[in-house]
């Protein structure tokens, strides 16, 4: 069992960035696809980007130059680096995992992973 928890959410202006933490806890976490997923009132939610046990990356194409995925294995810590952020950016975000070790095409199918965090908001005003 994977437990998760994001934090370095809040409130910025556009244009600004910020840096979200996951920190993940359980057996065998550092074998899982793990992912950045987002969700903004009256909308679907939406994958971003995903990290799996190799390090390799796959990001949305329309937030690929602007956000960034990484992990710390030593921290036990996903992060999701944001940089010109834009209103539109504004969401709850969720970081998820799913006991695969490579992730797949499937990557943004929020329905495939099996664990969640409990989220934490971004506003960009």
């Amino acid at each position: 069992h994977v437990q998760l928890v994001e934090s370095g959410g809040g409130s910025v202006q556009a244009g600004g960035s910020l840096r979200l933490s996951c920190v993940a806890s359980g057996a065998n976490y550092r074998r899982n696809c793990m992912g950045w997923f987002r969700q903004a009132p009256g909308k679907a939610r939406e994958g971003i980007a995903v990290i799996d046990s190799d390090g390799d990356t796959a990001y949305a194409e329309s937030m690929k130059d602007r956000f960034t995925i990484s992990k710390d294995n030593a921290k036990n810590t996903l992060y999701l680096q944001m940089s010109s952020l834009k209103p539109e950016d504004t969401a709850m975000y969720y970081c998820a995992a799913v006991n695969i070790a490579l992730c797949g095409s499937w990557w943004s199918v929020g329905s495939r992973y099996n664990y969640w965090g409990q989220g934490t908001q971004v506003t960009v005003s």
